[in-house]
C-alpha cells in the first residue's frame, strides 16, 4: 500500500527564482537606507547576512586582532572591511573578511576598497561558517591571488593556513593544532601559538 505522499505525483523541485546583485545595484541603493541597521556581504550575487555573531566569535576576533596589531601595527590591521576580488569577480563579490592585514597604512586608502595586492593577510572566523569559509570564500580569495588566508576553527580550536594561490586555488591549505605554531608570510620572524587565539576553557 503506498504511503499517502507516494500515491501524490509531485513534479522535480524547482528552486524559486533568485534576485542576484551587483556591486552597482547594491551601491545604489543605500542613499535610500535600505543598508541602516544591517550588515550585508555581497558573495557570487547573493547577498549574505552577517549579522548575529556569537560571543566565541567576537572573543577569538579580539584576541586574534591585539596579536596582529602587535606584529604589524594598527595602521595595517582593519577588522571587518570590505575588500576587492579579482576585477572579473568584483562586479559580483564585496567580501568582507574578519580581519585583514594591509601592505600599507590604512590612511594611504582613501576612497576604494583594499585591493588584493594590498593584502599581505586575509583572517575568516568559523564556527557555523566553516564549510563555506573553507570552500567558496577559499576560491574567491585565490582567484584574487591573495598570498595568505587564514580560517580559525572556533569548535575545533585549530587554525587553517591557506597558501600559494594558483589557477582559481590555494596550493597549500595546512592545519594546526592548538599546541601548534605559525609564522605569517609578512613576518617569518613572528610566530602565532594557535592557542593564544582560543580563550580558556571553563
Amino acid at each position: 500500500m503506498p504511503t499517502l505522499i507516494e500515491a501524490i505525483h509531485v513534479p522535480a523541485q524547482t528552486n524559486p527564482p533568485r534576485k542576484r546583485w551587483t556591486r552597482e545595484e547594491c551601491s545604489s541603493l543605500e542613499p535610500a537606507g535600505l543598508w541602516d541597521q544591517q550588515c550585508l556581504e555581497l558573495i557570487w550575487g547573493d547577498l549574505l547576512d552577517k549579522m548575529g555573531k556569537n560571543r566565541p566569535h567576537t572573543n577569538v576576533l579580539i584576541l586574534i586582532q591585539a596579536w596582529l596589531v602587535g606584529v604589524f601595527g594598527v595602521q595595517f590591521v582593519n577588522p571587518e572591511t570590505s575588500i576587492d576580488v579579482a576585477p572579473e569577480d568584483n562586479p559580483t563579490n564585496e567580501p568582507e573578511p574578519d580581519l585583514i592585514v594591509l601592505s600599507k597604512p590604512s590612511r594611504e586608502i582613501r576612497d576604494a576598497n583594499p585591493r588584493p595586492g594590498d593584502l599581505r593577510l586575509v583572517v575568516e572566523i568559523a564556527d557555523s561558517t566553516l564549510l563555506f569559509d573553507l570552500t567558496t570564500k577559499a576560491e574567491l580569495y585565490a582567484r584574487a591571488g591573495i598570498v595568505e588566508y587564514w580560517v580559525f576553527d572556533i569548535n575545533a580550536r585549530r587554525l587553517i593556513v591557506h597558501r600559494g594561490p594558483r589557477e582559481g586555488r590555494y596550493t597549500s591549505a595546512t592545519a594546526y593544532a592548538e599546541q601548534e605554531s605559525v609564522s605569517p608570510l609578512a613576518a617569518p620572524e613572528r610566530e602565532f601559538h594557535v592557542a593564544e587565539a582560543f580563550p580558556e576553557l571553563p
